[in-house]
């Protein structure tokens, strides 16, 4: 059965750093896109980054790209979210979802796109 796992949330101080893994055991990433969403108490979820299979497109919020950087490994079948530089703004939960047909040459950070999605893993940025 298909599953996407997420990992590597945990409790940080601002301007620390955290790497969380989406994990799909089992599977291969193969014409999709992957993409990171969050949601904060009391917000829509909202989209944070994403990723083509090849790695060759990638996309990202505005208040992200300059401190988070997505990228994927295809013979570990995860995709991964480099996060530096976290701010308090930051603190959400973060889910990674599956676009299995994508538009070609487009990554794009609309939730509606996107098919099957994780349980979500916990970020805190907090002093």
């Amino acid at each position: 059965q298909f599953q996407l796992v997420e990992s590597g949330g945990g409790l940080v101080q601002p301007g620390g750093s955290l790497r969380l893994s989406c994990a799909a055991p089992g599977f291969h990433f193969d014409r999709t896109v992957i993409g990171w969403f969050r949601q904060a108490p009391g917000k829509k979820r909202e989209g944070v980054s994403c990723i083509s299979e090849r790695g060759s497109i990638t996309n990202y919020a505005d208040s992200v790209a300059s401190r988070f950087t997505i990228s994927i490994n295809n013979a570990k079948n995860t995709v991964y979210l480099q996060m530096n530089n976290l701010e308090p703004e930051d603190t959400a939960v973060y889910y990674c979802a599956i676009e299995w047909r994508p538009y070609p040459g487009v990554c794009a950070l609309t939730e509606g796109r996107f098919d099957s999605w994780g349980q979500g893993t916990q970020v805190a940025v907090s002093s």
